[in-house]
């Protein structure tokens, strides 16, 4: 039995029995050792609380556990709270967390936050506040901050107004080493605006309403914007391969393939929650970090007999936003949903969608208006793959409630995509079915109407191959599809792809009739649509082929004869003019919908690389050839002010309108014409000028040498009087002309 401490004897306890410089602490040191700047990093500092007396803290510190514990884990022990002299806290508190990560999602999501209609919420880093208010760093005397003078900044949306008042539209071009930007002339010269070399490094973006120009460089993004092109925002996240706005403008997500690494002294933008991530969310405004994140592995299948596929693309983008901005969701493949709320970036909800197998999912391109439903919502949708005896799902998703508002069961899915039409009016799953035994594959075409009571599905199940595209009219309901009797692969020569045209049925009343087939045009080599941002016409083309680069301009709204068969059909269709460019890579519509751009990019050829224009028609007005070009970006337009209303009374008065632009695009051509003519009568002048001058020139110098002022005289000279002169001439004549030949 060990002895008790009152049995012990004086030898047990002899201190002259051990050396106290021999104990190895080691084990224990480690073990209990506070690690300060661990410690530091759980800890965080909240300041703005209400100065409560000792008895009205603790129902303090309950009502301010429930805002901590939405980001974290901390308890009441773990905030201590200072008294004053007065017998009232001072205002500020200290919270300990369970972990660094906790500490720093409280900084990011309550930093800001109301506690009370009084009361707003300011969160820092303990160790933040150690680094930066430490003794020394912080002046002890008040000093009133310097207020610089007001500055009027450039208006960011003067490009709105084009000095020539033709409502010109204006592009970007990236050929050799310089980038330069352009008013569009129609067929004559591009009207420089500015023009740099070395603007950017990678490539150039125009923001989505068109505000800023978007260069990209080693140390990070910047824009561009103003009537003198000056940099406005910088967003220093380096070596950045890819960035994507959201629809207003409010936020950028920037990716590089290479984590981030924040060096020991810092960096201006960044902190070392960024350290080791890939993707940052930031403020635009602001030019602040928001929220960063790591890459997330593309899940393979673990199943060692499975076929061998091919690597998976880059889900690009990886964060997508909602059509108000007040969301922004990532896709974790095969699991989940992170659904995010904007600007504060913290997790809806505090926990993701999960959805068991879950392959992709878009948001709606606008708030929807779901007939019966007055509440706010975003929708999504989503699709999971058949697994086992499970089928294939699709899903409607309302956010923020997370309620699935409508499913649909399908079975033998090889593949699925989402197609949102721009009103969020429709959304078109495009299925690919397989046969029982796999060896050949057809699609149909799942449009849920989602405007209407119930979101009933509308099935398009008459095409009898695959889809390889897919696009609907830009606010219509009418859409084009390009299909491949093959299955879609790698092929000596690509085969021939068939064009369809659908569009609705006439319907009675507001309601919008069945789906229906326009028409097939068969033998094509087409595998690109390029609808007018303004509907009615689109360009059905064949890009990045070695063999074609057909564009073919078809108008929907045709107003000629209509043929017997369509009579039942809103749609009218007729082909333009058929177009044919080189080499052509990409092509892109300008945001009026007048004038279609194509170009050859030495980014993916270095044949013939250069840019046509095209009205709408098809007709060519403007090619150029140009040694490596890169990129043509028209500049996009934000939203007309106009009501629907006003634009209605635009359409119903257009043929008034029309005779005006008819007059002014006449006498700017006649004033084209005159300016030829002015030219020319100028040239003609300045040749007269310069020639009287070179004359009286060599009169001048004539006469210094002593000889006639006009030249003739000094050769011919006439005889003086009484003076007889005769001249001989000598003038043969062949009288006749024999020819002999001699044996």
């Amino acid at each position: 039995m060990a002895p008790s401490f009152d049995h012990l004897r004086d030898a047990d306890v002899d201190e002259d029995d051990y050396d106290e410089d021999e104990i190895d602490y080691s084990d224990l040191r480690e073990k209990y050792e506070v690690q300060l700047d661990q410690g530091y990093d759980t800890f965080v500092v909240i300041d703005g609380l209400p100065a409560v007396t000792e008895e009205q803290k603790p129902k303090l510190v309950k009502f301010l556990l429930k805002k901590l514990n939405q980001v974290g884990k901390t308890r009441e022990d773990l905030i201590y709270m200072p008294m004053g002299d007065d017998g009232k806290s001072l205002s500020f508190a200290f919270v300990e967390y369970s972990s660094p990560a906790e500490a720093a999602a409280a900084v990011r999501q309550l930093d800001m936050v109301p506690l009370d209609k009084k009361h707003t919420l300011r969160v820092n880093k303990m160790a933040d506040v150690d680094r930066y208010g430490r003794e020394g760093r912080v002046d002890e005397n008040y000093v009133p901050p310097k207020i610089d003078d007001f500055t009027p900044k450039e208006h960011l949306r003067s490009f709105l107004a084009d000095p020539s008042g033709r409502g010109r539209d204006q592009f970007a071009m990236y050929r050799g080493d310089a980038v330069g930007v352009f008013w569009n002339n129609e067929k004559d010269n591009p009207e420089n605006i500015v023009d740099r070399q070395h603007w950017t490094e990678s490539f150039v973006q125009w923001s989505p309403l068109g505000t800023f120009l978007v260069s990209v460089h080693q140390q990070g993004v910047q824009l561009w914007g103003g009537d003198s092109w000056s940099r406005q925002k910088r967003f220093a996240h380096p070596f950045v391969n890819m960035l994507d706005f959201s629809p207003s403008e409010k936020y950028i997500v920037t990716w590089s393939n290479r984590p981030i690494s924040i060096p020991d002294e810092g960096h201006p933008q960044l902190s070392m929650d960024e350290d080791g991530k890939n993707y940052v969310i930031w403020d635009l405004e602001t030019a602040k970090p928001l929220r960063s994140f790591a890459n997330l592995d593309i899940p393979s299948s673990n199943d060692p007999n499975a076929p061998v596929k091919p690597a998976p693309k880059f889900p690009w983008p990886a964060f997508k936003w909602s059509s108000d901005n007040r969301y922004v969701a990532r896709l974790t493949q095969g699991s989940s949903i992170s659904v995010y709320e904007l600007p504060r970036m913290n997790l809806l909800d505090k926990t993701a969608v999960k959805i068991d197998g879950v392959m992709d999912f878009e948001w709606a391109p606008s708030t929807p208006q779901r007939d019966g439903v007055k509440s706010y919502e975003q929708l999504f949708c989503f699709w999971t793959p058949e697994v086992g005896s499970n089928p294939a799902r699709v899903g409607l998703m309302s956010i923020p409630s997370k309620q699935i508002v409508r499913s649909l069961n399908l079975f033998s899915v090889t593949d699925a995509k989402l197609h949102w039409q721009s009103d969020a009016t429709y959304i078109a799953v495009k299925v690919d079915r397989h046969s029982k035994s796999k060896k050949s594959q057809a699609t149909t075409l799942e449009i849920f109407r989602v405007k209407e009571k119930g979101v009933p599905v509308e099935v398009v199940d008459t095409i009898k191959d695959t889809v390889i595209n897919f696009a609907w009219e830009p606010k219509g309901d009418r859409f084009v599809i390009i299909t491949n009797p093959e299955p879609v692969g790698p092929t000596a020569v690509a085969p021939k792809t068939s064009v369809s045209f659908f569009c609705p049925e006439k319907a009675k009343g507001p309601v919008v009739g069945n789906f229906k087939h326009l028409r097939t045009l068969e033998k094509k080599n087409s595998n690109a649509i390029y609808w007018s941002p303004k509907g009615r016409f689109v360009v059905v083309a064949t890009v990045a082929s070695q063999q074609n680069a057909d564009l073919e301009f078809y108008d929907l709204d045709f107003e000629g004869e209509k043929p017997e068969s369509d009579k039942d059909l809103t749609a009218n269709l007729q082909l333009m003019n058929i177009a044919d460019h080189y080499g052509v890579t990409d092509v892109q519509w300008d945001p009026s919908g007048r004038f279609v751009a194509t170009w050859a990019s030495v980014w993916k050829h270095t044949m013939e690389n250069g840019y046509h224009i095209y009205d709408f028609k098809g007709e060519l007005l403007r090619e150029e050839h140009i040694e490596k070009f890169r990129q043509w970006l028209w500049r996009p337009r934000p939203a007309t002010l106009l009501t629907k209303d006003e634009q209605k009374q635009i359409r119903k008065n257009l043929r008034e309108y029309s005779k005006l632009f008819e007059q002014e695009d006449a006498e700017r051509g006649a004033s084209a014409d005159l300016a030829v003519v002015e030219a020319r009568r100028r040239l003609l002048s300045e040749w007269l000028e310069w020639r009287k001058s070179v004359d009286e020139e060599v009169e001048d110098e004539r006469l210094a040498r002593g000889l006639p002022k006009n030249p003739i005289d000094g050769l011919v000279q006439l005889p003086e009087e009484g003076e007889e002169q005769v001249i001989e001439e000598i003038v043969e004549e062949v009288l006749e002309e024999h020819e002999e030949i001699v044996p």
